[in-house]
């Protein structure tokens, strides 16, 4: 993944209007994404499909997939939309959103990150990435604007974590995210190895007060695009009004010298941060513990291998 750019294009988004979104979509690639050819491109949307078990607000929204997907098919692109959630299978998850038949409908593929090829991190960790993620021509990342009880924002570098197959990343959190652990930095060190991309921000109803699930919808009504989910992170937290300082991915990327996220290296084509600056979104005071208890880890690991297995279906 490329850093070189800085520019994040933010616009104003209302609703999860079909044809207003589409018409978002053209403003924002128009001004980021420079003359890159879509006709023929395998493109691998990669939503935020955490879990539906506790509503659907913790997921980018499904009409916003759904519009994304049309956008690509509309511009010559085979496009698939795949992650690994939480709990469950991307389609499941899909389904819950009530737009999986529509993708399939459109000729959409639809994937779990099931299948992983090994990569090794600048720090030397070896990883198992989702072998779609890796392969495909153009990786468009869709998180949706969310508070993190852990992370204390979860947008456009947290949803990459997803790119990390099935269980290892539960297993992340246990082996990294102790006192002295470094999973903030290693979330940073996957920017490193992924290919190049675009970053489409579901910012139009946000959610705050908690998460990563179980928060409260926050009207945002903004949409962001950049080929630098760095720098889109960084403009972000402008408009939020969420302290730079206080969230431990930024400052990960900080250490890592990653391009983006200083607000002055920002370039913003479009609407600034300023201009769309929210009142009232509220994050996290107290970041709770990154490692899983490990009695919850084993109960949660036994649960996602017996819905693999059909025992919940």
């Amino acid at each position: 993944m490329e850093f070189s750019s800085t520019a994040v294009a933010l616009t104003r988004c209302a609703d999860y209007h079909e044809q207003r979104l589409l018409q978002a979509f053209d403003r924002l690639w128009a001004a980021c994404a420079t003359s890159l050819s879509l006709r023929g491109t395998q493109v691998l949307l990669k939503p935020n499909l955490i879990t539906a078990r506790r509503g659907l607000l913790a997921c980018t929204e499904g009409r916003f997939i759904l519009a994304a997907a049309q956008w690509f098919l509309d511009q010559g692109s085979r496009v698939t939309v795949g992650d690994s959630p939480a709990f469950g299978t991307a389609e499941a998850v899909l389904e819950s959103l009530g737009v999986a038949a529509a993708l399939r409908g459109k000729g959409v593929r639809i994937v779990d990150f099931g299948r992983t090829r090994p990569v090794i991190l600048p720090s030397g960790l070896r990883v198992g990435m989702a072998i779609e993620a890796l392969d495909c021509d153009l990786l468009v990342n869709l998180p949706r604007v969310k508070a993190h009880a852990q992370m204390r924002v979860s947008m456009a570098v947290k949803n990459y974590f997803g790119c990390v197959g099935g269980m290892r990343k539960p297993l992340w959190h246990m082996v990294h995210g102790g006192k002295q652990g470094r999973f903030a930095d290693h979330l940073a060190e996957l920017l490193t190895v992924l290919p190049g991309g675009i970053t489409l921000v579901d910012g139009i109803t946000a959610m705050h007060r908690t998460g990563p699930t179980g928060g409260v919808p926050f009207p945002l009504r903004l949409s962001a695009c950049s080929t630098n989910p760095v720098a889109t992170d960084r403009a972000l937290l402008e408009a939020i009004g969420v302290d730079p300082e206080a969230c431990p991915l930024l400052q990960a990327c900080r250490r890592a010298g990653l391009t983006g996220s200083e607000s002055g290296q920002l370039h913003f084509p479009l609407l600034a941060p300023a201009d769309l600056r929210a009142e009232g979104f509220i994050a996290p005071p107290e970041l709770m513990p990154v490692r899983f208890n490990p009695l919850r880890f084993g109960k949660n690991s036994v649960r996602r291998l017996l819905i693999r297995l059909g025992a919940f279906s």
